[in-house]
Parts: structure tokens; C-alpha cells; sequence
């Protein structure tokens, strides 16, 4: 990279909001430098409890601007990214003695006209003894609610966003902190681990770290956050059919049990409040909880001995003042300084992985007033994301034309490229014409092949990068093939 170069915009943070934003931007026209200090997605985007979903309880807190918003992102995100994002219909048991069946039917009614819904089907509701949901349930469930949203791969959806903003002319740095930033000369001075950087603005977008980011600009923050831990565990699965469940508590919380990776049930989520520099892991009081919880509901008990594998995410939510943490705002905020203090930085407060994309749209109009050439017409809700150029029910005929291309593959490894890739499937094969030319197969149809690709296209450094963020392989691979494959990547010089 020449060292004369001045980019127009510094995004800070490789989570979901930073890489949607440097996406935006880029498509403006715009340089761009994405900087996030770990790996892509290593936050709370790749922790998170995996829904485009406009948030039903949210209602009960009156956020119904929020709601709004996230139910018209829905089939929005649906459209362009269809190998990764695809709808679910949800069962919501009612309880006896919690909220009563009129105002569950009623937030339901209201779901489903707030919003822009076109494609997804309305609520229904069903008896529990004449529906494949109800065999799994404790007898006493008889009838629920079915209502619609969407499931998403998190982390892939943020690797996508920088790929597609890549391809648009970003440039994308993961493993590079930032140390220090300084205005001279109009423009801001950028040290990193990887050299010094200058550009005409910033975008911060750390998520848990924006005041720390803030902090090192030496800038004031103007907006406080409050941090809330959600963690989620993974057991084997649970039930054989497709619906997730929404599942409401006596504490008055809700937490999903949602089919996750073929093989598991994933179920969450907590609220905790969490203390910067405190570990980030579910810790043995919210793993009782949530088995405690799916325990009410599911006639086979779950115990925490049936937990296959844990992880937690840290939401960095705007402090609203509001008691208990499941009831903080999930909304955003941004504070861009005054004109007189330089070159602008721009901080983005809160946000869900949702409302991402109208986010990262607001807060690119909003620097746009201080940098001109980011001051063009909306784009990212028309454009696929790299692989989702297919129709939203096309994923079975993509699946079927990638083994008609590809004869060795086997059902279940050409559907995990697909909803990995999409259309860019054939790219991670290229010319193979059997399981051989992809080199070394790890399991599960993970090939040397794959993980080069991965390591070329998508910034994985290592092997945890590949097994938990690019893919969740990590659950299906044994700790043998593990291992292997950390070996991989060190004798083979990837790292």
C-alpha cells in the first residue's frame, strides 16, 4: 500500500455494524480501511443467538420503532443473502399463569402488520396433540402460537459484508489493533500493528470497545453503554423437525430452542450484566439456567452434562437507565463530533445484528455531511452479498447443480458449501473432478482446497478462524481432525 495513500474513511471494528458500514461506504465510491484488532466476527457478531427477527418481545417494552425497523429488514436481508439467511416458523407455547393467550395473540397480530411482510406467512395457531412441534413437549402444552422469522449465520453474514466491500475496493485488516489516533493536517493519523495509516475520517465501530476507541482519539463520550452478557449452549438435538421454539419463563424472560447445525438444538439466551475485562463465557449459573428452563418444557430433561459446547457474547447496549438488563433498548445511537474539533469521528452505539444494514446506511449518510463523496444514493438493500445471487427458494436447485458439477460430492457436504457460499461454491472447487484434487480432507468435507480459499478470500488466519467463525465445523470434527488441522495450517505455511 502506498504510503501517500488517504483513505476517505477508517471503519474501526470488524464486527457485523463495521463491516456493514465499510460496505456501504465502499459501494459509495469511497476508499475505505476496515481495522478490527482480532478476527472478523470474533465479538459478539459471531455470538449472537443467530435470528433476523424484528424482536416480539421488544413489544412489551413499547419499542415499536424498533420492532418496525427490524421487521422490514427481514426479507430485505432474506433477498440478498439467501444461502445464509432462511425462514423458520416459530412455535410460542402458551403458559398457564403468564401472559395470557389474548395479549400473546395480540403482540402476534401486531407483529405481523407492523412490519413489511410479504413473503413471510402469518401467525397461526395450532394444538400441540395434532402438530409434530407437540410430541417433544410436555403434555400440559396443548396450544401455541406459530409466527415467522428468519435464522442467520452470523459470522458468515459479517465475513460476507467485508468481502463484498473488499471486492468493492476496501481495504480489510483483521489482527491489527488499533494504538493510537491523532488529527494533523485535516486528517486522522492511525497507528496500528501493522503500520500508520491516514484518513479524512472515522468510523468507530468497536461495539464493546467503541469507548475505548474513543478514548485513544482523546475525544469526550457523549453517550454511555451498557455492557450485557447473553450466552447459549448447545446440546444434541432435541427434535427432528424444523420449528424452532420461543419459550417464556416464570421470571418473565424468553429464550429459543432453535435447530442448529443438522445434528444439535442451540438454546438462548441469558441477560447478564457484564463488567468490562471480566471473562466473556457462560458461566455454570447460566448453563443451570438454561437447561433449567428448556427442562420446563421438553419431556426429556436437560441437564448441563448434556451440553456439547457453550459460548457467550457481550452486547454493548445504549444506557438507557432501564432496570434489568433484558429490558435495555436495542436500539442505536450515534455521536459524531463538532466540525471544529477536525477531522470527524463518528461512534456508533449499540445496534442488533438486525437492523445492521439501515445502521450502517444511517451512519454513512450522517458522515457524508462532512465527507462529500460519501453522499450518494442508497444501495445495499438491492445488491446481493457475495454468493446470494439466487432466488430466496433457489437454494435446493443450487445445491442440485453443484453435485450435477460436481459428482464426488456427497448430499450433506454440497448443502453446507451452498449455505456457506452460495453461488461462489464453484470458486472453492474450482477444476476438481474428484474428492482427491481438493488435498487433504480434514472431515465433513472440509479439503485443503476449502481452507486456501478460506485463507485467500475470507482473512482466516489459523484454524479456530475456519472451525468457529468461517464454519461451525468445530462442533462435527472430531479433536483428532482438529488437531490435523491446526497442523495444517502451520506446516503448510497458511498462518
Amino acid at each position: 500500500m502506498p504510503a501517500s495513500q488517504i483513505f476517505d474513511v477508517a471503519v474501526i471494528g470488524g464486527g457485523v455494524n463495521g463491516c456493514g458500514i465499510a460496505r456501504d461506504a465502499a459501494g459509495r465510491g469511497a476508499k475505505v480501511l476496515l481495522l478490527e484488532a482480532e478476527d472478523l466476527a470474533s465479538g459478539t457478531s459471531s455470538n449472537s443467538s443467530k435470528l433476523i427477527h424484528g424482536g416480539l418481545r421488544y413489544l412489551e417494552h413499547y419499542e415499536f420503532g424498533l420492532v418496525r425497523e427490524a421487521l422490514g429488514e427481514r426479507e430485505i436481508l432474506w433477498a440478498i443473502a439467501p444461502h445464509i439467511i432462511w425462514p423458520m416458523r416459530f412455535v410460542l407455547p402458551w403458559v398457564h399463569g403468564l401472559r395470557p393467550r389474548w395479549l400473546l395473540r395480540l403482540g402476534l397480530f401486531i407483529y405481523d402488520h407492523l412490519g413489511k411482510r410479504k413473503r413471510l406467512p402469518a401467525t397461526e395457531t395450532i394444538q400441540l396433540d395434532r402438530h409434530p412441534a407437540g410430541a417433544v413437549l410436555k403434555p400440559e402444552f396443548r396450544t401455541a402460537f406459530v409466527y415467522s422469522d428468519c435464522w442467520v449465520d452470523d459470522a458468515r453474514l459479517v465475513v460476507l459484508n467485508a468481502r463484498d466491500a473488499a471486492d468493492r475496493g476496501a481495504t480489510v485488516l483483521n489482527r491489527c489493533p488499533v494504538h493510537k489516533l491523532e488529527r494533523a493536517d485535516g486528517l486522522w493519523r492511525i497507528e496500528t500493528a501493522k503500520g500508520s495509516f491516514h484518513a479524512r475520517s472515522i468510523i468507530n465501530a468497536g461495539g464493546p470497545s467503541v469507548l475505548r476507541v474513543l478514548d485513544r482519539s482523546g475525544a469526550a463520550a457523549k453517550q454511555s453503554i451498557r455492557l450485557v452478557r447473553g450466552s447459549h449452549i448447545v446440546v444434541r438435538k432435541l427434535f427432528d423437525h424444523p420449528h424452532p421454539y420461543f419459550l417464556q419463563l416464570p421470571d418473565g424472560r424468553i429464550f429459543f430452542a432453535i435447530p442448529y447445525e443438522r445434528d444439535f438444538t442451540l438454546i438462548g439466551t441469558t441477560d447478564r450484566d457484564h463488567q468490562d475485562g471480566d471473562k466473556i463465557a457462560a458461566s455454570d449459573e447460566e448453563i443451570a439456567y438454561l437447561c433449567d428452563g428448556a427442562s420446563r418444557f421438553f419431556r426429556h430433561p436437560v441437564t448441563p452434562a448434556d451440553v456439547v459446547w457453550s459460548y457467550s457474547g457481550v452486547r454493548p447496549l445504549v444506557d438507557d437507565g432501564s432496570g434489568k438488563p433484558e429490558a435495555a433498548t436495542r436500539g442505536y445511537r450515534f455521536d459524531l463530533g463538532s466540525p471544529h474539533d477536525g477531522a470527524p469521528i463518528l461512534s456508533v452505539f449499540g445496534g442488533k445484528i438486525t437492523t445492521y444494514r439501515v445502521l450502517a446506511q444511517e451512519a454513512v449518510d450522517l458522515m457524508a455531511e462532512r465527507i462529500p463523496i460519501l453522499a450518494d444514493a442508497h444501495w445495499t438493500g438491492g445488491e446481493p452479498l457475495p454468493g446470494g445471487n439466487f432466488g430466496v427458494d433457489d437454494a435446493a436447485v443450487c445445491i442440485a447443480n453443484l453435485r450435477a458439477r460436481y459428482p464426488f460430492l456427497e448430499p450433506r457436504w454440497a448443502e453446507r458449501l451452498v449455505r456457506a457460499y452460495g453461488t461462489l461454491a464453484s470458486m472453492v472447487l474450482g477444476d476438481a473432478v474428484q474428492l482427491d484434487d481438493c488435498g487433504k480432507h480434514f472431515g465433513e468435507g472440509l479439503t485443503a482446497r476449502e481452507v486456501r480459499y478460506l485463507r485467500e478470500r475470507e482473512w482466516a488466519n489459523d484454524a479456530d478462524d475456519v472451525l468457529w467463525r468461517r464454519s461451525k465445523l468445530g462442533l462435527h470434527l472430531s479433536a483428532a481432525q482438529q488437531e490435523d488441522l491446526r497442523r495444517f495450517f502451520d506446516e503448510d505455511g497458511l498462518r
